[in-house]
């Protein structure tokens, strides 16, 4: 994909990172050199100017490791102790990484309670924008320490998009262990061909959305990324979703010359993000 200057003017950008992206798939340890590089190239968009917030899955994964289980929890409770373990690992490696640059981190850890009650929701957005306006770089995560079925996103995927509609920002980055959106899956279909942009998301390409996963560390398939595209984009906010593979793509994106799927904002006047919460998540 050729944009060129498109990207450069984007002041507020929001990077998810998935669990699969994050760890070795052999071992399921944390790929520190990735996550090393991950902190380098959003201390350098810090540089730049621009408003960085990064939605990192990987605590209930990184705490099962820890305490020592084989796969992943099956009931609640072993997963919020997993995730109570993993979450602060998974911080302490971020702010070690992020200080080498001068960089400081924040950590910011949501429930869809957070977004649903009107005083939860205005206090985050308030505090986004002071951490913000102190330069820090927020860390997102489901709060699944005391998240249970009636209180979680479930993927963060439509965690990401709901920060960036929270805090009006003007770039959603997926990082994924695919490339983008396909004709059918790629995986399955040697003929299948990569969608390199869609001005307008319509029910044709929500059908091409598949459950399935690559991974036993994530939780999100494609039809994940599409919702995360339909709260964006009717948030008027653009979306990419690119290949987590080799993070330096972010780069590459602000220099509008990438491999993936370009997601147009649409702002929808009629969209009200509380309301798609409680009907759709």
């Amino acid at each position: 994909m050729n944009v060129h200057d498109y990207f450069k003017y984007k002041k507020r950008i929001i990077i998810k990172i998935g669990s699969s992206s994050l760890q070795h798939p052999n071992t399921g340890e944390m790929d520190i050199i990735k996550m090393e590089k991950l902190a380098r190239e959003l201390c350098d968009l810090r540089n730049q100017g621009r408003d960085v917030c990064l939605v990192s899955s990987g605590a209930i994964a990184v705490g099962r490791k820890v305490i020592g289980l084989q796969g992943r929890p099956k009931d609640v409770a072993t997963k919020q102790a997993c995730a109570a373990v993993g979450q602060a690992r998974l911080m302490m490696i971020y702010q070690r990484l992020f200080n080498e640059y001068s960089q400081v981190t924040s950590q910011i850890l949501m429930t869809k309670n957070t977004v649903t009650k009107d005083l939860t929701r205005e206090n985050a957005k308030n505090c986004f924008e002071e951490l913000f306006r102190l330069g820090t770089v927020p860390i997102v995560n489901e709060n699944d320490t005391i998240s249970t079925y009636e209180m979680h996103f479930g993927d963060n995927d439509t965690l990401s998009a709901i920060v960036a509609s929270l805090t009006n920002a003007d770039l959603l980055v997926l990082l994924s262990d695919i490339d983008g959106l396909y004709t059918d899956d790629p995986r399955k279909n040697p003929d299948a061909t990569l969608i390199e942009r869609i001005d307008k998301l319509d029910e044709d390409y929500l059908k091409m959305a598949k459950d399935s996963t690559g991974s036993d560390m994530g939780t999100g398939g494609m039809s994940t990324k599409l919702k995360a595209a339909q709260i964006a984009t009717a948030s008027g906010i653009d979306m990419v979703i690119a290949n987590g593979g080799d993070v330096g793509v972010l780069h590459e994106i602000m220099d509008g010359e990438f491999r993936g799927t370009f997601f147009k904002g649409n702002k929808d006047d009629n969209f009200d993000l509380n309301q798609y919460i409680l009907h759709h998540i």
